[in-house]
Formats: structure tokens, sequence, C-alpha cells
């Protein structure tokens, strides 16, 4: 009968090792995995390194690591556990696979790059245990939306469920813009605020309402108009900006100062039944401006105070957002940007249209000229604080 040594001689025989200033030499290049468990692993790792515990390796590998053609440097303490989960990868499919002899241990004691990884208290993994199981998410991911800023415009229709779900998810810091007070007219569709609120601020209601759900998140209020002179400077304190906004003077004031700060807006908007989601990444996708290039007459572009709106239209459209917003933070999936998401609730349909950058678009296009920041209340509504 096989001792355990055999058996990881045997296995040595079938893998590949490398000593760690080889694998040194190929960072930047490889896919450093470490295999050893959680505890160890929060007492430091390899920069950048991607952490399975041997007991979930074969279960989780995959949707960590699909390409099982690259190189994959796996490493644990000492260099055992690393071997047998080199022989798993290539028993799973993966082509370019090493271990790292002597593990961490001996990287650490070379003085090697080394680094303590921030991690979930216990509360957090609670909290975000539906995130950790998604391969896609998983714990690196949950600490990126911990260390993410995104900046709501508007605590209304939209920005109270895109506000209330990514808190929801962990966003470590969430900016609110809203110079409104909460009204009882408002309570049909803005689910951030409550009866006993009526009268105050909006964005000291929203802030109450996201920190007793989430104590993780920092939510910073803007109770200021949004206008050509501070727009730039709330851009620049933020990776994303989520557009809840209901007018045209505003939205022409976002897209000019997105492409400046090239800050991406996932932007959304409501009318009666029927909503739209889209995603402006600035110069990889079209702008504002490239699909609606002059606004309309007032006559034409009625606000949802005008002519009305389903409540629970807000609350889909508003999680679509949230929806892009995450994918965005952590790079997951294919957000739409150069496409734009139509909701239909009467007729229950969704439709999808691609859309394009205008290569004379005045803002966006290579022969633009300087993009200047300025108010557009002339051209169409009066109100550019409004919000639906």
């Amino acid at each position: 009968m096989a001792s355990f040594r055999d058996l990881l001689n045997q296995v040595r025989q079938e893998i590949r090792e490398v000593e760690p200033a080889d694998a040194d030499a190929r960072r930047g290049a490889a896919t450093f995995l470490d295999v050893r468990e959680a505890d160890e692993h929060e007492q430091g790792a390899l920069p950048e390194a991607l952490h399975i515990p041997r007991g979930f390796l074969e279960v989780q590998v995959e949707g960590r690591i699909p390409d099982k053609s690259g190189l994959v440097v796996v490493y644990c303490a000492g260099g055992t556990r690393s071997a047998f989960a080199a022989k798993s990868l290539q028993d799973l499919g993966y082509t370019d696979v090493v271990s790292m002899a002597g593990g961490f241990n001996r990287w650490k004691d070379e003085g090697r790059e080394w680094r303590t990884p921030k991690v979930l208290d216990a509360d957090q993994r609670l909290r975000y245990q539906r995130h950790l199981l998604l391969p896609e998410v998983g714990e690196a991911g949950q600490q990126k939306l911990l260390d993410s800023k995104v900046l709501l415009l508007g605590a209304g229709g939209l920005g109270s469920p895109a506000a209330m779900y990514l808190a929801a998810a962990g966003v470590g810091t969430i900016g609110i813009v809203d110079m409104d007070v909460v009204d009882a007219s408002n309570l049909q569709r803005q689910i951030l605020h409550n009866l006993e609120r009526v009268g105050d601020r909006k964005v000291d209601s929203a802030k109450k309402t996201l920190t007793a759900m989430n104590p993780d998140v920092n939510v910073v209020t803007h109770d200021v108009r949004i206008g050509a002179d501070n727009i730039l400077e709330l851009f620049q304190g933020y990776d994303l900006v989520v557009d809840g906004t209901d007018n045209f003077p505003t939205r022409y004031l976002v897209n000019d100062a997105s492409l400046i700060t090239r800050t991406p807006v996932v932007h959304g908007s409501i009318f009666r039944f029927e909503g739209q989601v889209t995603v402006f990444n600035p110069y990889v996708g079209p702008c504002y401006r490239c699909l609606v290039p002059e606004p309309p007459p007032p006559e034409l572009a009625p606000s949802c105070a005008e002519a009305g709106v389903l409540g629970v239209l807000c609350g889909i459209i508003g999680s679509l957002e949230a929806v892009e917003a995450v994918k965005m933070l952590l790079g997951l999936g294919e957000p739409l940007v150069g496409r734009l998401l139509a909701y239909d609730a009467l007729a229950e349909e969704v439709r999808t249209f691609k859309v394009r950058r205008d290569p004379s678009c005045p803002v966006c296009s290579e022969d633009a000229g300087p993009i200047v920041v300025a108010e557009y209340d002339q051209y169409c509504m009066p109100h550019p604080t409004r919000r639906s």
C-alpha cells in the first residue's frame, strides 16, 4: 500500500515545479493561485494572487480561471498541497501549470514582495455570502465593491432603488446629490423615504435608510443644485455616476462633465409606462449627445410630474441601473455600452437597440473642440433640480 510520501513523489513526477525566483520572473504573465486555507491567506500572500482553498479547488477553479491554456503558478505554504493542486488542474484540462517549490514560506524567506490582503470580517462574510458564492465576484470582487465610490444624481424614483441595491451590495461610498425635500407625493415610487420624513431633506432621509441597511456604506450627502460651477468637482471624487435625473438641461451637463472627467455614467429614464437604460462610457461608446444631439422643445418633453409615471416602473429601471453599475465596477459581463435597453411595462416587453458613436458628435468625436461645461436651461425645461 502506497504511503503519503509515495503519492507525493508520484505526483511530483507528473507535474512541473519552479523555484520562487523563476515564479517571480513570471509575474504579470501568469495567474498565481494560492491554495492555502483562509487563515493562512489572511496573514500574507503574493500580490494579486487568486485565492481558492485546496478543498474548494475543483469546484471553483473553472469559474475563477476560465482560460485553461494560460500559465498558472500554484503555491501553498511549503509546496506540498500545491503539488497535488497542480495535478488536479492538469486533470481538469489546464495545460500550463506549475507548482512553486517551497511555497509562500520560501518566497517570504527570500525577501520577495508580499502583502497582507484585505479580508472580510465575520459579519461581512455573512452579509455578502451570496456574492462570495459567485465565482465572478468572490471575496476579491466584494472588496472591490467596498472600495468603490458611486455618485447618484437624485434621491427620487430611480435613485431610490439604485441606491438601496448598491448599498445592499456593499458599495463602500455612495454620494447622493439632491436639493429637494420629501413630499407625500413622492412616496408612491421613491422608496428611500417614508411618511415620517415628509418635509426632511431628501439626502438626509436617504442617508438614514442606507446606513440602517448596511453599516459598511459611507453615505456622502450633497444637498446642492447640480450646476456648471460644481459638477466637475462632484464627478472627480467618484468612480461612476448613476443618473436619475428627468430633464434635458441636467443630462447635457452630466454628459459633458462625464467626458471631461472620463467618468462612466449609468443612465436611466422613465415616462409613464416606459423606461430606458444605457451606459455612457466616455470615448468607448456613444455619449448622450450622440443619441440626442439637440434638446427637444419643452412641449415634447414633459417631466414625470407633468405626465405621470407608474411607480413600480421606477423600481425596475432603477434596479437595472444598479445592475449596470455593479457590472461596470467589477468588469463583469457586457454592460449596456453602445446598447439601449427599452422596457414597456404595458406590453411587458424588453427590447435592446444598438447605438453607435456619432462621428460628427460636437463633444466626443475626433474632431470635436474643447468641451465647455455650461448651463442649458435656456434650451429646454427651466427646472434642472427636478427628479423622477
